[in-house]
């Protein structure tokens, strides 16, 4: 089991196959990726790798975590996520792990944070089809009716699908095809919508449920860490 890679979702576009077909994409930036610590069986009960991505302002960033930082020698990170891996398949600390971290014609996971809506009806939240037009319906044409039964069992049972806040979930969008990735921009393509608004972070994964291509690398494509000068 690989490293996923963490990225943010520049927007849409579209490409051109060969056969002159037009294919929308989201297109993806993975910029200075880095892995910053690793948990093992022993010390933390689990195998994992802990990968940094973004700029952050330094001043807010606690006397732990500019350790963290020093100790993995690389820069501080704006986000960080853990990634679950089998033994075989840990990067280095400090490896800068890159976008041929996936191949073309590879399915993925991908996880981001659904745009936030606000607190909206039953009609647009549920999908929920309104009252009539008319026949005695007057003003409240978009309620949702009735909620609830007649004395028994007298209440609204929990779960009920009501106004309320939406947007701005955790959502995976599983099997979602690679269409190409550019190691020297750092883009990776994906056919297709992806959950996430334009410039949020999202998390990009092997697909769970498809088998992983020969291609793939393993454990992971990334840029080792450049070795600090001797010193004397």
């Amino acid at each position: 089991m690989r490293s996923g890679i963490i990225a943010r979702k520049l927007g849409m576009t579209r490409i051109y196959t060969e056969e002159g077909a037009v294919v929308p994409v989201t297109v993806l930036k993975v910029d200075n990726v880095h892995v910053v610590a690793h948990k093992t069986a022993d010390k933390h009960g689990y195998t994992a790798v802990q990968l940094g991505s973004g700029t952050p302002k330094v001043k807010r960033l606690t006397k732990a975590d500019r350790g963290q930082f020093v100790a993995a020698k690389v820069e501080p990170k704006r986000k960080l996520q853990e990634f679950r891996v089998s033994v075989d398949a840990v990067m280095p600390v400090g490896a800068e792990v890159t976008a041929d971290h996936f191949v073309a014609g590879q399915f993925v996971d991908v996880t981001g944070t659904t745009k936030g809506k606000g607190f909206q009806g039953g009609i647009k939240r549920w999908n929920f089809g309104g009252l009539r037009a008319t026949h005695g319906v007057s003003v409240s044409h978009r309620s949702i009716g009735s909620t609830g039964n007649r004395q028994d069992p007298g209440k609204v049972f929990k779960n009920k699908k009501m106004p309320g806040h939406m947007g701005s979930e955790t959502v995976t969008t599983q099997n979602v095809v690679v269409v190409r990735t550019d190691k020297e921009r750092g883009l990776i393509l994906l056919k297709g919508s992806v959950p996430g608004s334009q410039g949020g972070w999202v998390s990009v994964s092997d697909a769970v449920k498809r088998k992983l291509p020969d291609a793939a690398p393993k454990p992971g494509a990334f840029t080792a860490a450049a070795a600090a000068p001797a010193q004397g």
